[in-house]
């Protein structure tokens, strides 16, 4: 914790107007605008170790898909820096909860580690790319996202099979979606970048129209993909505790998982050629 009082910007330390035990009883709002307003680093701190048992719930809940990747310990320390810098990172004036934001950031984070890890054996990864292959295929065929059924024709497969690979290859949907949400933000900003007079409202019609395109994607999904996407990044649930919530097995999740994030992948990436 030494970090905790190191000097600011500047040489020397600026210190809360408040005392620890009067920080302590702020709320998480209003010790943000404090550190924000001082610098102070013990606020930053005390505020960062608040969020330890989000950064511990959400790792708990992806390891239903990440299926031990990494030590949890690795993922909380890992965790711990990008609270650090989500702290002096957030703006309020973007009009978004810092709980919203800090969530955001920390899935990012579980994401990146997945990427970062040569963990996924390499029989894996081939029949990942053979889905999203026959994914990419079929929509620009059909003019439509492909059926289920669909899909496992095309490869060959029967629907057993097909719904196994999509348990298998649960986690590369997951980390192909978020490469192509990745993807859409670079692209509005390098749309934003080109545009002569670039302004704010410009960039929230931007960041609306992506929310918009996103939304569409998912009401056409079917109801129970729907409802397994809201249980778990809504209400936080892991695989395990949205099969019970069904009454299903938690593999039926994952399948149902994985489907719709293909899904929503093609959706997002046939916005992105428009």
């Amino acid at each position: 914790m030494e970090q905790a009082n190191a000097p600011v910007q500047g040489g020397e330390a600026n210190l809360s107007p408040v005392s620890k035990q009067e920080a302590e009883k702020l709320d998480d709002r209003s010790l943000l605008e404090l550190y924000q307003r001082t610098g102070d680093q013990d606020l930053k701190w005390m505020l960062v170790l608040r969020y330890t048992s989000l950064i511990r719930r959400i790792a708990l809940q992806a390891s239903g898909l990440y299926s031990s990747f990494a030590q949890l310990d690795d993922i909380i320390q890992e965790g711990l820096l990008v609270l650090l810098n989500a702290v002096d990172k957030f703006d309020p004036s973007k009009n978004v909860k810092f709980e919203t934001y800090v969530s955001t950031r920390l899935r990012g984070m579980i994401v990146d580690l997945a990427r970062r890890q040569d963990w996924l054996p390499r029989q894996v990864r081939q029949k990942a790319g053979r889905l999203n292959q026959a994914m990419d295929e079929l929509s620009a065929n059909l003019g439509r996202v492909p059926t289920s059924n669909e899909v496992a024709q095309y490869l060959g497969l029967s629907r057993e099979q097909y719904d196994a690979m999509l348990s298998e290859t649960a986690v590369s949907s997951l980390v192909s979606f978020e490469a192509v949400l990745d993807g859409c933000g670079k692209a509005m900003e390098k749309m934003l970048a080109q545009e002569e007079q670039s302004n704010p409202t410009e960039e929230i019609f931007q960041n609306q129209e992506l929310h918009q395109v996103l939304e569409e994607g998912i009401a056409a999904l079917r109801e129970n993909e729907r409802m397994v996407l809201s249980l778990y990044y809504e209400k936080e649930l892991n695989m395990k505790e949205i099969a019970q919530v069904l009454g299903v097995s938690a593999a039926r999740i994952s399948q149902i998982h994985s489907r719709a994030l293909q899904h929503l992948r093609v959706h997002m990436k046939q916005y992105m050629q428009i």
